[in-house]
């Protein structure tokens, strides 16, 4: 349908987690909001598709959602309701060890930390507090550099937070803990060694004691069509099959909102009146990319350790030194010959992903940004590691290079999901030095993408704190 001829309050361009998000947030002020997507189906990085054959439903980008399930803006909607359903694997994260070993990530904190021998109580002391605190501080950790309603709690976060992956492991004495504080961490695309690093593995484990790591049944797909069919129940409308190149193609409204990262904006808005604007847009740095994979398997992976075998994600890289190596090599604009790959196992415990019997794998490497070198074989080395046999099982694979990775979604720039490299200044202000990072100096040209903060991942808080700085700035509401 096209709105050309309408007038709305607010038009968003995106309908990923965080256009969505944005749209939705607006549309509950009783404004009229329509939201403006290039693909033919909306969801962004939340779509599955067959990639492989009919009846094999594979995550095209998001696969599990930690951060989904305690987002203050998640966790106002009633998504339940529409449908939505998750689900919660017994095991939410493994990590495997040689020699058959590996260490789980259990959504209660209690067991993890006894099922971490020699790191019980450091690991207690460490998350125990976070976990409780979250609830308070969630809203001002996952949003731009500001004063916090809680000074002192976010301060304990944040002492962490600043931390270098490899400083933060310093507090674990076993080789299980450091490889499993290692997979958490080495989710930043960066070298351990940067501070800032343990931002990113935090909250992945205060989350997974909260609320899991739940896979959405059915497939990501799933989020984006509840999170529509209630924008649509608000009274919102929604455009599909229209890829925006210019402002002047948008129907008339107050207001933009734009899902996009800087790149795109770029081309999008005139910025020639804002040279220092421009320059900061320019010079906007982007992070590794992905190399991704899915697999048909006839059976399932057949990982040593039983825990793997139970576990809806499972992070392969082995020790914490050899993360690390892996993740300094692509900074270095190389890749290691043992990549760090990230695994994730939904079809073992949603039976509406493949026929029974049969599994579909999803996985990807770390690259450099840009890359387009077949990790194929080293991928599946690394699985092979930890579960012999594992290739036998392959019936059929896919793959996706960072160009096939940024043709499939154009905010993914050299394969770069996370939406721009998470570098210290980037972490706090990104993508330019503003009070508030959505505001560009456009009349009422507004950014939400996962180029602002709090960043990458399925949580919808870039949209949401956008929105909240668009009813402030033009209507005058406080959420």
């Amino acid at each position: 349908m096209i709105y050309m001829a309408t007038t709305f309050d607010a038009i968003v361009v995106g309908s990923g987690p965080n256009g969505l998000a944005a749209a939705i947030t607006l549309q509950q002020q009783g404004l009229s909001v329509c939201i403006v997507e290039g693909d033919e189906i909306p969801g962004g990085g939340m779509r599955t598709k067959e990639l492989m054959q009919k009846g094999y439903w594979s995550d095209v980008c998001s696969a599990v959602h930690p951060l989904l399930a305690a987002s203050p803006f998640f966790q106002k909607l009633p998504l339940s309701q529409y449908g939505l359903e998750f689900i919660q694997p017994p095991v939410l994260a493994a990590h495997p060890l040689d020699n058959g070993r590996a260490v789980s990530l259990l959504q209660s904190l209690e067991q993890t930390s006894l099922s971490l021998k020699g790191d019980n109580s450091v690991y207690s002391s460490t998350f125990s507090p976070l976990v409780k605190e979250w609830s308070n501080i969630a809203s001002d950790v996952l949003a731009p550099f500001h004063f916090p309603k809680y000074p002192f709690k976010v301060a304990r976060f944040g002492r962490l937070a600043i931390q270098s992956g490899m400083q933060f492991s310093k507090r674990f004495k076993t080789v299980e803990a450091k490889a499993l504080w290692a997979g958490m961490a080495a989710h930043s695309l960066l070298p351990l060694e940067n501070f800032g690093t343990s931002a990113v593995g935090l909250p992945l484990l205060i989350n997974a004691h909260i609320g899991g790591w739940p896979i959405p049944k059915g497939g990501s797909q799933a989020i984006a069509n509840v999170l529509v069919k209630y924008f649509l129940s608000l009274g919102g409308k929604i455009e599909t099959g229209r890829f925006v190149k210019q402002l002047a193609e948008l129907p008339r409204s107050k207001v933009v909102i734009l899902d996009v990262t800087p790149k795109q904006l770029l081309s999008i808005a005139d910025f020639s009146s804002f040279p220092n604007y421009k320059k900061q847009l320019k010079t906007y740095r982007y992070g590794a990319g992905v190399f991704k994979m899915d697999w048909i398997l006839d059976g399932q992976v057949p990982f040593l350790n039983e825990s793997c075998r139970n576990a809806g994600t499972v992070n392969i890289g082995g020790t914490i030194g050899e993360i690390a190596a892996s993740e300094a090599a692509i900074a270095a604009g190389k890749i290691h010959p043992k990549p760090f790959v990230l695994l994730a196992q939904q079809s073992l415990f949603d039976p509406t992903r493949a026929p029974e019997g049969k599994q579909v794998l999803w996985g990807y490497c770390h690259v450099p940004n840009g890359s387009n070198i077949d990790c194929t074989d080293l991928i599946e080395n690394q699985i092979e590691r930890f579960a012999p046999g594992f290739k036998k099982r392959i019936v059929h694979r896919h793959t996706m290079t960072t160009s096939q990775m940024e043709n499939y979604n154009p905010n993914y720039i050299g394969g770069d999901i996370n939406g721009g490299k998470m570098r210290l200044r980037q972490l706090f202000f990104k993508p330019f030095y503003k009070k508030s990072p959505y505001k560009t100096p456009l009349q009422n040209i507004y950014i939400c993408s996962s180029s602002t903060p709090p960043g990458g991942g399925v949580h919808g808080m870039c949209g949401y704190n956008a929105a909240k700085q668009v009813l402030k700035d033009v209507w005058n509401l406080h959420l």
